[in-house]
C-alpha cells in the first residue's frame, strides 16, 4: 500500500488533537455516526483532565488508497523529547500555528527539530474563526521564523493552508476557496509528502521510538521499519546504541495503526509504523534487527534535563494513611520504569541510597510523573526544584537559559517588566500582538523562573499568557532573591479548629481548614512577613462561665488557600518539602522538629 507518515507539530493548545479528531472523521476512519469522544487521541486521564497532549500516539487514516500514519505530538516544552523521537519515524511534519497567537517557543522548538532533518514542513494557519485572528500577519511571521532558524529555499518554498480544525474543514485560498471539508488537506499531505524508502530485499532493521506496558503482551515498543519485511515469529535481536547485543528473541506478535485501534497483523514492509511485542528488555533508541545485522541505527540525541528534585520516601507522622506503596526500594523500581520509557528523565540513586534524583525537563514534566505515582498509591517527599549547572572549558560555572515570551494587556507590561529583571532576565524583544496585548520576550535564567508563575498571573489579574523554552547555557548570573515570605508552622499536632485559625487571620493567608488533621512541623500558611512564625492552630477557646458580647458564630473565616501539586513545588524552599500522598498534598519542613530546625539553621549560617 502506498503510504505517507507525518507529525502533526505546534505549541500547546494550538489544536493539533482537534484536528486529529477530524480527519478521522472525514477519512472514513470512524463512522459518520459513531459516537466519538472529544480529542480522541489524548486517552490519558490527566491528558483529558488537563487538555494537553502529554504522549506521542500513532494513528492512521485512507485517503484515496493511500494510508496516511499520523502520529500527534505534545505542545508544552516539558514533553519536547517526546517531539524529538517522534520525528525520526515520519517524512513530513504540518506545522499548526493558531491565527491569532503566532508563532511561540515551542513553534520554533519542533520546527527547528523537522528542519534540522531536512523535512518540507506544511505550514497550517489554525483558529482564523477567532475574533482576534490574524492569518496574514501570522502567516509572515512564520516566514521570518523559517529564515531565522535557516531554512534552505525549498523549505522556504512551505505550502500554506488556513483552517478551522473544530469544524472540519482547510483551504488554501481564504477569499475564493469553498469552505466545505479537509479534502484540501488531505491531497496536500499526498502530494507533498515523499512516501518512504521501500527496500524490501534488506534485511529487517526497526529502531524503537517509544514504549509501553501491557498486562497480557508485556513491552511493546513502536518504531518505523527502516528495512525490510516484519513478519510474526520471526527470529530478532535487539542492539544498543553502540552496537552490543541486548537480547535474542522473537516477534511474538506485530499491531498495525488502524485508526484509533492497533490490530494484529502477520507482516509489515519498510516504511510502515508498528508496535512490537516479544521482548523483555529492549528499550527505546535500541535496534530491532535481523540476527545477521550487526550495526544499530543511529539514534538522534535527546536534549540533557535541565531541572532536577529529590525524591524520598514519606517520613511524616501521618505516613502510611492512605498509599501502599511506601519504601525506597519500591520508589526506586518505578521511576526506572518511567526512566526506561521516558527518555528525557534521568534518575540516579542519591550518595547515602535512601532517595533519588530525577532530572527532566521542567516543573510540569515532573509534577505529571509525581501525579501519576500518587494515583497508583505512592507516597512521597520531594524537595525543591535544582536547576542542573554545566561548566565550560575553563571550569566556569553554566547554567540554563530560557527563552520567555509572554503576552499582556498593555496597563500590566511594566509591572512584568520589573519583576522579570529581579530574577535577572534580559529584555529581548517588545511588539504588539493583536487583540490589544503586548508580546515581551525575555532570556531568563532557569532558577529564576521557579515558583514565578502563579504570581505572574496574580500580577497580571490572570489575563496574561506566559510560554517558556529552553534557549541555552549561559555563564551564571548570581544570586537571585527567592521567597520573600516566611510560613506559619504548626506546633502542636491535632486539627485545626475555628477559633485557632481565627487568631491567625492577620498573620498571613493559611493552607488549612478546620477539621483538617495537622502535625507538628506542618506548613500551615504564609506568612505576612519574611520570617518563619511557630503557630498553633488546634488551640481552642477556653471554656468559663462568663457570657462574652462576641459570638463564635460571628467568626468570619476566609477559605484557605487551594494549593495545587505544581504550585506546591515551586513554593517551597531549600529547607522545606511537599508531602505527597493518594489523597493529600501538604507542605512541611524538613526537619520537624524545632530544636532540630534552629540547629540546622545554625549551621547553615555559619558556613
Amino acid at each position: 500500500m502506498d503510504l505517507r507518515n507525518i507529525a502533526i507539530i505546534a505549541h500547546v493548545d494550538h489544536g493539533k488533537t482537534t484536528l486529529v479528531d477530524a480527519m478521522l472523521k472525514q477519512s472514513g476512519t470512524v463512522r459518520a455516526n459513531a459516537r466519538m469522544q472529544e480529542r480522541a487521541m489524548d486517552s490519558n486521564d490527566l491528558e483529558r483532565e488537563r487538555g494537553i497532549t502529554i504522549l506521542a500516539k500513532c494513528t492512521s487514516v485512507e485517503w484515496k488508497g493511500v494510508k496516511l500514519n499520523i502520529v500527534d505530538t505534545p505542545g508544552h516544552a516539558d514533553f519536547g523529547g517526546e517531539v524529538e523521537r517522534i520525528l525520526s519515524m515520519v517524512d513530513g511534519v504540518v506545522l499548526l500555528v493558531d491565527a491569532a497567537e503566532g508563532p511561540l517557543p515551542q513553534t520554533k522548538f519542533v520546527l527547528s527539530k523537522a528542519l534540522g532533518l531536512g523535512m518540507r514542513p506544511m505550514v497550517v494557519v489554525n483558529k482564523i474563526d477567532r475574533s482576534d485572528a490574524r492569518p496574514d500577519e501570522v502567516h509572515t511571521e512564520i516566514f521570518d521564523m523559517f529564515s531565522a532558524l535557516g531554512a534552505n529555499d525549498e523549505q522556504l518554498d512551505f505550502p500554506t493552508m488556513f483552517a478551522v480544525g473544530r469544524d472540519g474543514w482547510a483551504v488554501r485560498d481564504m477569499e475564493k476557496d469553498e469552505r466545505k471539508d479537509l479534502s484540501p488537506l488531505f491531497d496536500l499531505i499526498v502530494s507533498h509528502v515523499p512516501a518512504p524508502a521501500h527496500d524490501l530485499e534488506a534485511p529487517f532493521t526497526m529502531l524503537a521510538t517509544t514504549l509501553e506496558s501491557d498486562p497480557y503482551l508485556g513491552r511493546i515498543l513502536t518504531g518505523r521499519i527502516q528495512t525490510g519485511i516484519a513478519r510474526v515469529n520471526m527470529p530478532l535481536k535487539v542492539l544498543s546504541r553502540d552496537g552490543k547485543v541486548l537480547e535474542t528473541g522473537r516477534a511474538t506478535k506485530l499491531l498495525s495503526f488502524r485508526g484509533l485501534e492497533r490490530v494484529p497483523v502477520e507482516s509489515a514492509e519498510a516504511g510502515d509504523i508498528i508496535a512490537l511485542a516479544g521482548m523483555t528488555t529492549a528499550n527505546v533508541a535500541d535496534t530491532f534487527c535481523a540476527p545477521e545485522v550487526t550495526e544499530a541505527i543511529k539514534a538522534r540525541p535527546i536534549d540533557p534535563p535541565t531541572l532536577a528534585m529529590t525524591f524520598s520516601v514519606n517520613d511524616s507522622p501521618f505516613a502510611g494513611q492512605d498509599g501502599d506503596k511506601l519504601t525506597t526500594r519500591v520508589i526506586g523500581a518505578r521511576l526506572m520504569r518511567e526512566a526506561e520509557g521516558n527518555v528525557a528523565i534521568k534518575v540516579s540513586e542519591s550518595e547515602d541510597k535512601d532517595a533519588y534524583e530525577v532530572a527532566g525537563r521542567g516543573e510540569l514534566q515532573l509534577g505529571v510523573l509525581i501525579e501519576n505515582l500518587r494515583r497508583e498509591g505512592f507516597e512521597l517527599s520531594i524537595s525543591r526544584p535544582r536547576v542542573l549547572f554545566q561548566a565550560d572549558e575553563n571550569g566556569k560555572r553554566l547554567e540554563p537559559i530560557e527563552e520567555v515570551v509572554i503576552d499582556v494587556d498593555e496597563g500590566y507590561s511594566g509591572i512584568v517588566v520589573e519583576k522579570m529583571s529581579q530574577r535577572k532576565a534580559e529584555l529581548q524583544e517588545l511588539k504588539p500582538a493583536g487583540g490589544g496585548k503586548t508580546r515581551l520576550i525575555f532570556h531568563a535564567p532557569s532558577r529564576g523562573m521557579i515558583g514565578y508563575h502563579g504570581e505572574f498571573l496574580t500580577d497580571t489579574r490572570g489575563t496574561g499568557v506566559m510560554n517558556r523554552l529552553f534557549h541555552s547555557y549561559a555563564p551564571y548570573k548570581g544570586n537571585i532573591a527567592s521567597r520573600r515570605e516566611g510560613v506559619l508552622i504548626a506546633t502542636d499536632p491535632g486539627e485545626a479548629n475555628q477559633y485557632g485559625l481565627f487568631n491567625l487571620i492577620d498573620r498571613g493567608p493559611q493552607f488549612v481548614a478546620p477539621g483538617d488533621k495537622i502535625y507538628a512541623g506542618m506548613i500551615v500558611g504564609e506568612h505576612t512577613r519574611e520570617n518563619d512564625l511557630e503557630v498553633n492552630p488546634t488551640k481552642s477557646k477556653q471554656l468559663t462561665n462568663f457570657r462574652t458580647t462576641m459570638k463564635d458564630d460571628k467568626q468570619f473565616l476566609p477559605p484557605p488557600r487551594q494549593i495545587t501539586l505544581e504550585d506546591a513545588i515551586a513554593y517551597i524552599q531549600d529547607d522545606e518539602l511537599v508531602e505527597v500522598t493518594p489523597k493529600a498534598i501538604r507542605l512541611r519542613k524538613r526537619y520537624l522538629d524545632v530544636n532540630m530546625r534552629k540547629r540546622m539553621s545554625k549551621a547553615a549560617a555559619a558556613e
